[in-house]
């Protein structure tokens, strides 16, 4: 009963559903620490491509070329990179343009 405090209604006082409530609460809660990488990693995605296109790249060829130039900069650290060094972020873009 510890557990569904700040539950609504009669989920935390009664037992019987206290138990119900608490099952759908861990199962959800351990399908949504799955789901939160998957969000982020998405987010992180769509900042990186908006910041490429106003260089004239797209994202996909971004990544490719980071690859070929061996640039192992993860797409966390490069979201961070597009939305708060702008200039750091044009350097790796140029860098990895250079043949």
């Amino acid at each position: 009963m510890k557990h569904t405090k700040g539950f609504r209604w009669g989920r935390k006082s009664k037992y019987k559903a206290a138990k119900e409530a608490l099952l759908h609460a861990w199962s959800y809660a351990y399908r949504d620490r799955r789901t939160k990488k998957r969000d982020f990693r998405r987010l992180w995605q769509i900042r990186i491509n908006s910041t490429c296109r106003k260089q004239g790249l797209t994202y996909s060829k971004f990544i490719n070329l980071l690859k070929k130039k061996n640039i192992a900069l993860d797409r966390k650290i490069l979201a961070q990179l597009a939305i708060e060094k702008m200039e750091i972020f044009e350097k790796i873009i140029e860098r990895t343009k250079e043949k």
